[in-house]
């Protein structure tokens, strides 16, 4: 590996927004090889399709045989286009990424909780309950993917935990969106499970036009690594960022797994 393993942290590469299409063959190899020798997971932050057929799937798993390192997923609304979600799971499955729906997974001492999300605005500005079935059920969307990231958070019992989401859950990493989208991008019900359930670093995608980073109220980073994003940003770097946690100690792992 690359950079070779750290004894005192766990290197995570996170990028979403791959967007594979049928003639993506070949060409995401070389940076998906570099993340993996730059880090001791990779992070995948949804649409990883385009349209979420099974032909984009076999392509994408393909691309990642490049990867020798753990590979973390959750999945984007482009990845249910098809209605088919459940082929790409089954293939990115099958190539050995996990792919995460409310689930939470551990890599070298470190939890990872991953959940798509949903739209729904933010702060004062997020879409209410109240009214028509369809709006009730546009948000009771939100609520069930804040839900089920507050059910696999709960579960991870280790120091060092890291949220996988493909929708944001601020407004801050979406700034540069067009103002009339920014609802349709994340929901501040995203975040509130995160205030309960601290965590070391948030990663999503989605929003192609948004910021690198922001921070949820508690202060905790909030990282979008939308690949077009991470393109436009930083053109003289491979599409991925870098995110390192503190190593924690095998025996102190084992006390906390013993808890």
């Amino acid at each position: 590996m690359g950079m070779g393993k750290s004894s005192t942290t766990v290197r995570f590469a996170a990028v979403g927004d791959l967007h594979v299409t049928k003639d993506s063959a070949g060409k995401l190899r070389g940076f998906l090889a570099q993340a993996s020798d730059a880090a001791d997971a990779l992070l995948l932050c949804g649409d990883l399709t385009d349209y979420g057929t099974a032909e984009e799937a076999k392509i994408l798993a393909d691309e990642l045989s490049a990867v020798s390192v753990p590979i973390v997923a959750v999945l984007g609304n482009h990845d249910f286009e098809t209605g088919t979600p459940e082929v790409v799971c089954a293939t990115l499955k099958k190539a050995g990424v996990r792919v995460l729906d409310g689930e939470a997974c551990e890599i070298e001492g470190v939890g990872i909780a991953g959940v798509k999300g949903f739209a729904g605005g933010f702060g004062r500005g997020s879409l209410g309950a109240w009214g028509e079935p369809a709006i009730k059920a546009f948000v009771q969307e939100a609520l069930h993917e804040a839900m089920k990231l507050e059910s696999a958070l709960a579960k991870l019992r280790m120091r060092r935990r890291i949220a996988l989401m493909h929708y944001s859950p601020v407004l801050s990493t979406v700034q540069g969106e067009p103002a009339e989208i920014l609802p349709f991008l994340g929901s501040s019900r995203l975040e509130e499970p995160l205030l309960r359930y601290p965590v070391d670093a948030v990663f999503h995608g989605h929003a192609h036009r948004g910021t690198i980073e922001g921070q949820t109220i508690s202060g905790v980073p909030v990282f979008n690594v939308a690949r077009p994003l991470l393109l436009r940003k930083h053109p003289d770097r491979p599409p991925f960022r870098l995110f390192e946690v503190p190593r924690e100690p095998a025996d102190e792992q084992e006390l906390v797994a013993a808890k």
